[in-house]
This record gives C-alpha cells, sequence and structure tokens, in this order.
C-alpha cells in the first residue's frame, strides 16, 4: 500500500492517517459547510501526464451542458479516458483513500465509490464556461446510495485571479459567499454534499481559446446518511439564485444526470 500511496501523493502527505487526523477538526469547523483544500497533495509530474492527456475533443466524445445554468463539458466514460487517467481515478477510488476521506470527513458510513462516475470525471469550462451555485443531486441513480462528499482536483498551470472560474461555497440562507477558491493547478478541495451545501463557479471563465479550466470531479457515497443533512426528498441538481443577479430560479431542477427522471420535492426551498 505504501508504495502505491507513494506513486501518486506528495510525500509530505504519504502518511495519510496523519493527514486525516491532523486535519479532521478544520474538515468539520470549516464555514459555510465542512470542507477543505490542500495544495501540491499529488505528484506533479502525475497531473501533469493527466494534463498532457486531457482530451482536446470533449465537446464531440463526452457531455455538453449550455443553458441558463451552466455552460460546460464533461467527460465520463472509462473507456475514453486514458491509462494515466484511469490509473488515477482507480487510486482515488481505492482503499487507502477512501479509508483517509472517512477519518477525515468523519463521516460514520462507509464511503463507497462510484465505478460509473455520474456526473464526475474530467470536467472543462472554456471561455465564458461558468456553473451556477447549486445543491447537487442526492442520490446515485443506479447505486441508489446517498451522495456524501465531492473531490474536486484542479489542473490549471499559471491560473491567474482575472481567469475567474473560482469555486465559490454559499451559506444555506443564499445570502452571501463564504469562500472562494483560485482552482489552480494541484489544488485539490474536498466537501460534504448535503441538500444545503451550495457551491459552484457562476462567474464566467475568462481565458484565450486555446486555454481551459480543466479538473477531476469525483463522488463518493454511502449507504444511509443522517436526518440533519435532508431538506429535501429525492431530487436531482438544484440551482440557486444569488442576490442581485440574473440566475435561474431556484426552484429550477435540470434532469442532466443520464437522462435519469428524479423525483421533484414539492418542499419549498
Amino acid at each position: 500500500k505504501l508504495t502505491i500511496k507513494l506513486m501518486f501523493i506528495n510525500k509530505n502527505y504519504s502518511n495519510l492517517k496523519k493527514v486525516a487526523d491532523e486535519n479532521s477538526s478544520n474538515y468539520l469547523h470549516a464555514k459555510p459547510f465542512p470542507s477543505i483544500v490542500f495544495d501540491n497533495f499529488f505528484e506533479e509530474e502525475i497531473l501533469n501526464e493527466i494534463l498532457n492527456d486531457f482530451p482536446s475533443n470533449i465537446k464531440d466524445i463526452g457531455n455538453e451542458f449550455n443553458n441558463k445554468a451552466e455552460k460546460k463539458l464533461s467527460l465520463n466514460s472509462a473507456e475514453k479516458l486514458s491509462l494515466k487517467t484511469n490509473n488515477f481515478i482507480n487510486f482515488l477510488n481505492s482503499e487507502p483513500f477512501v479509508k483517509f476521506l472517512n477519518e477525515l470527513t468523519g463521516i460514520k458510513e462507509t464511503l463507497i465509490t462510484d465505478p460509473y462516475l455520474v456526473g464526475g470525471g474530467l470536467h472543462e469550462l472554456k471561455d465564458g464556461g461558468f456553473l451556477n451555485i447549486h445543491a447537487d443531486f442526492n442520490q446515485h441513480p443506479q447505486m441508489k446510495l446517498d451522495r456524501r462528499l465531492n473531490i474536486l482536483i484542479y489542473l490549471n498551470h499559471n491560473w491567474q485571479e482575472n481567469n475567474g472560474g473560482h469555486l465559490e461555497l454559499w451559506d444555506k440562507e443564499m445570502k452571501k459567499c463564504e469562500k472562494k477558491v483560485l482552482p489552480i493547478f494541484n489544488r485539490m478541495v474536498i466537501f460534504s454534499t448535503t441538500d444545503f451545501s451550495y457551491h459552484g463557479n457562476p462567474n464566467k471563465v475568462k481565458v484565450e481559446e486555446k486555454n481551459s479550466r480543466k479538473s477531476i470531479a469525483l463522488y463518493y457515497y454511502s449507504n444511509g446518511r443522517p436526518n440533519s443533512e435532508r431538506k429535501l426528498g429525492l431530487h436531482s441538481t438544484i440551482f440557486r439564485k444569488r442576490p442581485d443577479s440574473d440566475d435561474v430560479d431556484g426552484n429550477l431542477e435540470y434532469k442532466k444526470i443520464i437522462g435519469k427522471i428524479y423525483l421533484k420535492s414539492k418542499k419549498k426551498i
């Protein structure tokens, strides 16, 4: 296991149990909801290889979302990902790493990985791309498990503040953004997903035509979750309107997860 971990993880983080123990309290007490940011967590060479393999034609071989709430591309088919990308994702879904996530986050239920990469995989936002603030779909459409955790790993060299595309974490009342994260290379964000963990990157990316905002996204699940994390019934992605913006109505739900029809909640959000 040690050899496997050292292949992918920066030596400063190779003792995953120690990293989890030292950062668990910060994760649990983060505002506006449990989350943490790690820089240079992985071996730079590994991520550079994944970046070099990043498809230039995701629009043609993956998924395109272009509507009032989002403008982005994604690819979640393992058959279309490079060997090095698949190997890295397999590590993130391996027992040592998933155990680390359980210990870091304090989630008592055993975390379960998603071999289907529903909603995950490679994400790309070209110039003008964005993703409005939202709460994620809360049940896996095939495995019927509760969604508990998001991991985002950014692959963007020389990314500047004026390029935009910051990940924003908003309070549950949708009154203000509590935290902004610049999507720079080898930065990993981990956060708990509940019915009120509102997040997104709503400000449009500003880059040259040949550049883009690239990331890896993985989601983790469990069989059951605390009732305190439930606010709504079964739902798909729910976008929320920021104050003084022309964002889409907060009750608008896009049925975008592999064509699966979800049950709409009738509760007011």
